[in-house]
């Protein structure tokens, strides 16, 4: 994230967003081309108002701040995170008071289920939208327990702030460059918002490099090779894993607008591919 995300270890929320919905995925995907083969992936085939798949995902739960000033008090409930029976994961923030918290949501993450070194990370997602909402689509280095934040390595592959809502934010977080200052690139969304239809929101992390894309535009890039030399390169030390996440308020999307509750971050599905080696 923009600023410091490491991991610390109601009804109204169970409504899914009224735009359209993409449908049940019968079939494995296929890769977005021949350089790629599938390695993980969640398609949200669940029942309606069932939990994500608890092989796949755990969740980070807990509030105090998260190390930026968020608001929520992340939580397991269902009205926090559910599969809508549509193909789709449903995470939402509320307005309720919770653990000391005036808002609930859900962090998720693969941590204990699947990482991996190097590939293509992406997920279609329609986004929330209002003043003081935070959705995010990230990776943390799986060694953040022992290497500390942010030796490890984040990758932000899609943030935004709630009244930003044409805007994605791509950034990589290392030593030296962390927080408020990361290596970042914002993406324009032409003509719309984010939270009108589902876009596609993916980063290529090879060797020395890390690319990003919405709906397949290449619009940043970070190298080993562009850092200054107080920047170190800490992403080809170790795997990573998957986060998804809907933060309230914190030093990246300010004040809370309490009016805008519920909303809601629409997760079709989240895709993992390695590089096919060549003959």
């Amino acid at each position: 994230m923009i600023t410091t995300r490491f991991a610390v270890v109601a009804a109204a929320g169970l409504v899914a967003a009224a735009c359209t919905r993409p449908p049940v995925d019968d079939e494995l995907p296929p890769p977005p081309d021949a350089t790629w083969q599938l390695t993980w992936h969640d398609e949200f085939d669940g029942a309606a108002d069932s939990e994500p798949d608890p092989t796949r995902w755990g969740h980070d739960i807990g509030g105090g701040g998260w190390g930026n000033g968020q608001l929520e008090f992340n939580t397991d409930q269902l009205a926090n995170a559910h599969l809508d029976g549509n193909g789709a994961l449903v995470i939402t923030a509320l307005r309720q008071r919770y653990n000391e918290s005036d808002y609930t949501s859900a962090r998720l993450s693969t941590a204990d289920h699947f990482t991996q070194q190097y590939g293509r990370f992406e997920a279609r997602i329609r986004l929330p939208v209002g003043q003081g909402i935070w959705p995010a689509f990230w990776l943390l280095g799986a060694d953040i327990a022992s290497a500390g934040w942010p030796e490890c390595g984040e990758v932000d592959i899609m943030e935004a702030r709630g009244d930003e809502p044409s805007t994605n934010h791509g950034s990589a977080h290392g030593p030296g460059y962390s927080g408020v200052n990361p290596h970042s690139a914002p993406y324009h969304l032409p003509g719309a918002r984010f939270a009108d239809d589902f876009h596609v929101f993916a980063a290529e992390w090879g060797p020395g490099e890390l690319h990003w894309f919405v709906d397949g535009h290449h619009y940043h890039a970070v190298t080993a090779a562009s850092l200054p030399p107080e920047h170190r390169w800490v992403f080809d030390d170790r795997p990573m894993f998957v986060l998804l996440d809907v933060a309230v308020g914190g030093t990246f999307a300010g004040e809370v607008d309490d009016s805008i509750f519920p909303q809601s971050m629409v997760v079709d599905y989240v895709r993992v591919y390695e590089k096919v080696e060549g003959p």
